[in-house]
């Protein structure tokens, strides 16, 4: 008798297991299209006989070589339902769907205007993956923040992607991986600084995004930024270089959504005597393209807020960067006028992405300093800046 109840036990656990139940821990293993692991050194781009990877929430192993769908063909072995824990409920991605550009807003897959609120990560050399972004912390993002987007700062310079660029790619394409797992949108962001000038980075862009693009041209939720911030050029600089760098992202995934740069650190010249007038009278010659701008508030006041304001009359405009402080993410809040930059975006329908998602010691980091080596995300953990940019996110969810 006692045989007979295991066996039963051990039958229905195995039919659950093979109909889906929540039975696989897919933490670690490799997440399609991203071919970041392999049991062959060196090689990113298809998995051996033995390899596992998960797709849609599902887990695989493939029974030989192979570069296919997980689950197109006799290739494939189920393996059963990746575990979720939790289960993640709907996200942004599944109410809004693909994105793009109608008119001076973005839109959802209704060609309805949506305004994305999120959460931009601190240099990925130093608050990246396994550090500040775990799955932790972006499930705390994602779900108790009830953000719908995360930006991910790959710097360049400063020690990023040309120290090590197949790392950096690498560790961006597991990002996206663990963000899409959370029906989260993922901005992907060139974070050029220093040079000033995007050009000087134009060879090793091409390449970051040939690669990125390619191994996520079958994701809805990607969206690209190829400048973060343009300085020392005018727009004609910034415009040269983005008709060079728009088809490579086009060739691949001739729909995506890319973002642009301005002139003046993304202030649509603001900052360095410019103007949006600029761009509007050379816009780029592509659809589906934003043009970013940036603010601190304690910082940039009244003048700035009016060429936003003006700029997103006629351009499609994303705030890719903002805080509640002076412009080096430092000293006090000024709540007073980001919350006036916060009801003139939201009257428009602008998306935005708030600096940053870190432990920094910086007061623009919502993180109290520790936070991240202990893996601690909670609200206890906020800095003031955090407690409110918290509930700005919340609002309407």
């Amino acid at each position: 008798m006692i045989k007979k109840i295991l066996s039963l036990i051990t039958f229905i656990y195995l039919s659950l297991f093979n109909s889906y139940g929540y039975a696989n821990n897919c933490e670690g293993i490799n997440e399609y299209p991203n071919w970041t692991r392999s049991n062959w050194a060196g090689v990113y781009d298809h998995a051996l006989g033995g390899d596992k990877m998960h797709h849609q929430g599902i887990l695989y192993r493939a029974k030989w070589w192979t570069n296919s769908i997980p689950g197109n063909g006799s290739v494939w072995e189920t393996l059963g339902a990746c575990q979720s824990t939790p289960p993640v409920s709907e996200g942004p991605f599944s109410r809004h769907g693909k994105l793009s550009v109608c008119g001076t807003k973005l839109c959802d897959k209704n060609n309805l205007p949506v305004q994305l609120k999120g959460m931009s990560s601190h240099g990925l050399q130093w608050f990246g993956l396994n550090k500040c972004l775990t799955q932790n912390s972006l499930q705390v993002l994602a779900q108790d923040w009830h953000a719908d987007i995360i930006r991910l700062s790959l710097y360049v310079q400063e020690g990023g992607y040309e120290t090590n660029p197949s790392a950096f790619t690498n560790q961006v394409n597991e990002l996206i991986a663990m963000a899409s797992d959370l029906d989260m949108y993922v901005l992907v962001d060139w974070h050029q600084l220093d040079p000033g000038d995007p050009n000087f980075n134009l060879a090793n862009a091409k390449q970051f995004f040939s690669d990125i693009v390619t191994a996520n041209k079958t994701r809805d939720n990607v969206i690209y930024d190829i400048a973060n911030e343009p300085n020392g050029v005018n727009w004609q600089r910034i415009y040269d270089y983005a008709v060079e760098l728009i088809p490579v992202i086009r060739d691949i995934d001739p729909d995506a959504v890319v973002l642009v740069g301005t002139h003046g650190w993304s202030t649509f010249g603001a900052s360095d005597g410019g103007s949006f007038n600029d761009v509007v009278l050379q816009p780029l010659p592509f659809n589906n393209i934003m043009y970013t701008f940036h603010f601190y508030a304690a910082s940039h006041l009244d003048y700035h807020r009016n060429m936003l304001d003006q700029a997103s009359d006629v351009l499609p405009v994303f705030v890719t960067e903002w805080g509640t402080q002076d412009y080096k993410g430092e000293g006090d809040n000024d709540f007073d006028s980001a919350q006036a930059y916060l009801d003139l975006m939201a009257s428009k329908h602008i998306s935005w992405t708030n600096w940053n998602y870190s432990d920094d010691w910086r007061s623009g980091a919502v993180f109290k300093v520790g936070s991240c080596a202990q893996g601690l995300f909670g609200d206890e953990q906020l800095k003031p800046a955090g407690v409110w940019l918290k509930e700005q996110i919340k609002q309407g969810h």
